[in-house]
Parts: C-alpha cells; sequence; structure tokens
C-alpha cells in the first residue's frame, strides 16, 4: 500500500529517466521540433537573407546546421543515455556547488527568454487585434492584461512538465509548420519576382562563414538544455538522431519565415506577413503557438535549474520562474534582449565540459561510480574565461570560442588531477 500512495516524479528532477519514463520516437520529434520554433531564429533569418544570396543563404544555413547538430546531437546522446538532466550532469562535471553556476545562468537566460517571449506575444496583438498605441514608454493596462493571460497559461502547461510539453508540441508543431509555409508560398506568388531575385537584392555583406555563426548563435544556448528533453528518448542513438533532424529541420524553418517576411514584407517575423496576405487569425495562431512551444521549454528547462539550487520542486520553480518572468516580461522585452544575447555566448562553454567530462567518464556516468566533488574549479574557471572571450573577441563564431577555451582549461584541469594521483 505504501508504494501505492508513494507520489512518482514524472519529470526525474533528481535522477536518471528510467525505462517506464521513456517516449515513443514520434513524441520525442514533437518536443524537439516545438523547442526549435523561436522567434528570434526569425530574426536572423532577415539578417542572413539581407546579407546573402540565396546561394550563400543556404551554404550558411547547411554549415551553421551542421555544427550546431553536431553540438546539440551529442548533448542529446548523452542526455538519453545517461537519463539525466543538463544540472545532474554539471553536478558530476562541475561539483555539487560548483554546478550552481551552469544552472544559474541558464535559468536566468530561460527566465529572461520566457519573459521576452510573452511580450513578443501581447504587444503585437494588443497593436493589431486591439489598435493600442504601445511604445517603449508606455503599455496600456490591456496590454499587461494579455502579458498575465500568456504567462499564467504558458507557465501551467510547464508546470505540469514533459507530458503538457508533450500534448503541446502535438498541437503547435504541425500547426505553426503548415500555416507558416503557406503564407511563404503566398508571400513568394504575390511577389513581383522570384525567390532568388528578391535574394539578390540588399547589402549582401555578409560571408558565409559570418552567415554560418549566426545559425549557430541564434539556438546554440538554448540547445544547451538538450539533455533536459532527449533523456526521455528510448536509447541515446535515438536521442541523437531525433534531436539533430528535429533541430535542423526547425531552425531552417524558422530561417525562410524570416528571410521571406524580409525580403518579400519587410516585417519582424512570419507574423506581419500573414497580416499582410489577410490572414489575421492564422497569423495569431503562429505567433501563439511558436512562442508557446518554445517558452514552455525555456520555464521547463530555467525550473530544473532552479531546483537544484535551492533544494525545492521543479513545480515550485516554475511557478517561481514563471512568476518573475510574468512580472518583468515588458520591461524585458525593451531593455534586456542585448544583455541576453550577451548571455547566450556563456551557455556553450557548459556544454562542452559537460560533453567531455561525460565521455571521459561514460561508465562511471552509467554505473553510478561516477564521484561528485564538491567544486571542479577547471570546470567553473572554463566557463568563466571561456564566457569572457566569446563576448569580447570578435573574430570567428564567439559559441565556439567560447567553447574552444573552455575545453583547453577543462582538459588542463584534468591533467592536473592525473598528475597529482600519479604522484
Amino acid at each position: 500500500m505504501a508504494n501505492k500512495n508513494t507520489k512518482v516524479d514524472i519529470d526525474y528532477t533528481t535522477g536518471p529517466v528510467g525505462k517506464e519514463g521513456r517516449k515513443s520516437t514520434l513524441s520525442m520529434f514533437m518536443v524537439m521540433l516545438g523547442f526549435t520554433f523561436f522567434s528570434a531564429s526569425m530574426w536572423a533569418g532577415q539578417t542572413l537573407a539581407n546579407g546573402l544570396d540565396f546561394k550563400g543563404f543556404i551554404f550558411a544555413l547547411l554549415l551553421g546546421g551542421a555544427i550546431l547538430g553536431a553540438y546539440t546531437g551529442t548533448l542529446g546522446f548523452i542526455g538519453a543515455e545517461s537519463g539525466l538532466t543538463l544540472d545532474m550532469l554539471a553536478r558530476r562535471s562541475f561539483g555539487s556547488k560548483g554546478s550552481w553556476l551552469p544552472s544559474a545562468m541558464i535559468s536566468f537566460t530561460q527566465i529572461g527568454w520566457f519573459g521576452v517571449g510573452l511580450a513578443m506575444f501581447a504587444i503585437p496583438i494588443a497593436k493589431e487585434l486591439l489598435g493600442l498605441e504601445v511604445t517603449p514608454d508606455h503599455m496600456p493596462l490591456v496590454g499587461y492584461g494579455l502579458v498575465l493571460l500568456a504567462g499564467v497559461m504558458m507557465t501551467a502547461s510547464a508546470y505540469f512538465g514533459i507530458k503538457s510539453l508533450t500534448i503541446i508540441s502535438y498541437i503547435a508543431v504541425p500547426l505553426v509548420a503548415v500555416l507558416g509555409t503557406v503564407a511563404m508560398i503566398l508571400a513568394v506568388q504575390r511577389g513581383d519576382s522570384t525567390l532568388i531575385e528578391q535574394f539578390a537584392k540588399g547589402t549582401k555583406d555578409l560571408g558565409v562563414i559570418a552567415g554560418a555563426g549566426l545559425v549557430i548563435g541564434s539556438f546554440v544556448s538554448g540547445g544547451t538544455a538538450t539533455p533536459n528533453f532527449a533523456r526521455f528518448a528510448k536509447n541515446g542513438k535515438v536521442g541523437a538522431v531525433v534531436t539533430v533532424v528535429a533541430f535542423f529541420l526547425g531552425n531552417s524553418l524558422m530561417f525562410f519565415f524570416g528571410a521571406v517576411s524580409g525580403i518579400y514584407a519587410g516585417g519582424n517575423d512570419i507574423f506581419e506577413v500573414m497580416l499582410n496576405l489577410g490572414l489575421f487569425w492564422s497569423a495569431v495562431i503562429v505567433l501563439g503557438l511558436n512562442i508557446w512551444t518554445t517558452n514552455d521549454n525555456a520555464l521547463y528547462t530555467s525550473g530544473l535549474g532552479l531546483s537544484n539550487i535551492f533544494g525545492l520542486s521543479k513545480r515550485t520553480m516554475v511557478l517561481i520562474g514563471g512568476l518573475i518572468g510574468t512580472i518583468a516580461a515588458v520591461w524585458l522585452y525593451w531593455n534586456f534582449c542585448g544583455w541576453l544575447n550577451v548571455l547566450n555566448c556563456t551557455l556553450p562553454p557548459i556544454g562542452i565540459i559537460l560533453i567531455l567530462s561525460y565521455f571521459m567518464n561514460r561508465k562511471k556516468y552509467l554505473d553510478g561510480s561516477m564521484e561528485i566533488k564538491t567544486v571542479d574549479w577547471f570546470a567553473v574557471g572554463g566557463v568563466v574565461l571561456g564566457a569572457v572571450v566569446a563576448n569580447l573577441v570578435h573574430w570567428g563564431v564567439a559559441s565556439i570560442n567560447g567553447m574552444a577555451v573552455a575545453t583547453v582549461i577543462y582538459l588542463l584541469g584534468q591533467l592536473t588531477a592525473k598528475t597529482r594521483c600519479a604522484k
């Protein structure tokens, strides 16, 4: 009887996902694809279309997608094989208290994006549906009401965990993909020139490598949280394949949505393209569901991270994170996007250290014998120095620069530890 009354943690916050918690490949594909439906990728798509011709755009998308896929796919494999969250992996690589750094960084960033996402939904709706004037200095009361409504709904779905995220993804992914693609086709058909001709316009001052850097940077920070979702896959191979395919398709779709909106309508995203095509309610649906899928994943990730730091349940921390993000949403939207982009550069060094630690100690991770230190200072130092380099060095790709520095520092630490043990 005691076992029947024991509460089951369906999100496996503090331990590996068991066989009973693993989900179908289709469910994992939907969750991971919905995760990539990220409006910031549409903004990057506009920049890419303005700076490259169509051939360069495709090459940049393929190159950046391949690098991003390798990074997230590896994390997807690790998450699925070990069944561990990003934060549980961090406890093994950074130490029990050292893991508070990556947990805090990713939680802070994801709550920030959650708040920005709420405002990205509420502000356009307030303008287009209600005809309200919204500026950085003025947000009507009704606009705040929309933010509150969206915040409550998205927090509620994230509160119920992976089951809720799966249901939302099954609804959102087909609708966003189909409606957004139809809108792109209609925009091209109503334009006065072909897609290739439209791509030929603009400044064309961006190289393919720089364009690939934009593709990588658009989602490499969110992709660092891949283990939180891929751990529910059947096995490591499925986790890796689903992650790579879903991320490549989803990210590419968002870039095309952004590119077409920029070159045909001059709008910020596919929402404005659909408005110009007279597809108002379709635009509202696509905007809302696109933001909902990403926001749910962001809040879920922050809940896991804060739970690792404060020792409270994931659900409690999701509510707290949702409350903070909702209250600060409008301010975050107008003031914090730049800072969030700076913070994005700090997360890839975390991911590369998780990868290195796992494959250097794979057997110990899987049999549960991995020693958990209090703090691994080389792992912490790798993230700090990697983040500094990623933000201050303006050569190459910021996220890759940060990962390279973190790799050197972490491996140096492992070599030092082995030398001490040998003595």
